[in-house]
């Protein structure tokens, strides 16, 4: 294992350690850190949903900032905006928020579409356009934003244009029992999120460190067979008959990227099946629509993606 890999490794176990029993959601998150993707983190309140994108942007020391999204939240809160400077006598650039290396857009749905549509060039051309005037945002940056799953009064749910543009939904459940001891646990011995016990976290990497694993990702191998495999599952969400939208042609790249990211991950230069079949479920979920009939008979998207799994066959 290289020193980079022993250092994601490490990541992983800081992180398990800091929001109990969320591992799968933990391992989710460095795929999508080491793909370059944004990710969605949907959950009722009280999961740790904020509590790990603060815990991640510490242990890699990268620049964080919050946006908390409400209704009357306006595009140039986000992006930023150009305010006359009346002793200059000219305009001067105030950056938003956007200007980051992580970014946690919290409760995003509660926003209107013309805010979340801030996001957009950000998301997919890492750039801001400002009065005309094209910035560049870091190299690193990763926006992760978080939505209830339960509360729908008042919300807006996001287009299918700005949907695709997040590699991952995760979903985050409740922790089982022994978690959610281990978790009282660690507050009767003193762990406080609210009072900032994360600034005293010992950082485990640097962006420096995370760009160049990324670069290594890009060295991994796809086999024809594998690549053949992820086209084929792509295609078979085109015709599924629950299915009125399957994935686009942007998500079969992003599900070869994570692939190579999760094999990565992993200790390999190489990807197999099982690396594309462990992502399927956070690359998918987000990106497919069911027909109204199929919502009708109670059918779960989760459910329908395990079906084009079982469809598709499995090369060797």
């Amino acid at each position: 294992m290289s020193e980079t890999n022993s250092i994601f490794k490490r990541l992983s176990q800081a992180l398990d350690k800091i929001v109990v029993g969320q591992s799968s959601t933990v391992q989710h998150l460095l795929v999508a850190l080491l793909s370059g993707g944004h990710v969605i983190i949907e959950g009722v309140p009280g999961t740790g949903k904020t509590l790990l994108v603060k815990a991640i942007a510490q242990l890699i020391q990268a620049d964080f900032r919050r946006i908390q999204l409400t209704p009357d939240i306006l595009p140039s809160d986000i992006l930023g905006t150009n305010i006359f400077d009346f002793e200059s006598r000219s305009f001067t650039l105030k950056k938003g928020p956007v200007f980051t290396e992580v970014l946690l857009a919290d409760e995003i749905n509660r926003t209107p579409p013309k805010t979340q549509s801030a996001l957009l060039e950000a998301m997919e051309e890492q750039q801001v356009t400002l009065d005309g005037e094209t910035l560049a945002l870091p190299e690193l940056f990763w926006t992760i934003a978080t939505q209830n799953s339960l509360e729908f009064e008042g919300t807006y749910p996001l287009p299918e244009a700005q949907l695709d543009r997040f590699l991952f939904k995760l979903v985050v459940d409740y922790p089982d029992a022994a978690a959610e001891k281990q978790m009282l646990l660690n507050a009767e011995a003193g762990f406080r999120a609210k009072r900032l016990d994360l600034a005293r976290i010992k950082s485990l990497a640097t962006v420096e460190q995370i760009i160049s694993a990324r670069q290594a990702v890009q060295t991994v191998k796809v086999e024809e067979k594998v690549l053949d495999y992820v086209l084929a599952l792509v295609h078979n969400t085109r015709k599924h008959p629950d299915l009125a939208l399957g994935a686009s042609p942007r998500s079969a790249v992003a599900w070869l990227q994570s692939s190579k990211a999760h094999a990565w991950l992993a200790g390999r230069d190489y990807t197999t099946p099982d690396d594309v079949k462990a992502i399927a479920l956070p690359l998918l979920r987000h990106r497919l629509i069911l027909k109204p009939e199929s919502l009708l008979d109670g059918l779960q998207i989760d459910s329908v993606i395990a079906s084009v799994l079982k469809q598709v066959a499995v090369p060797r």
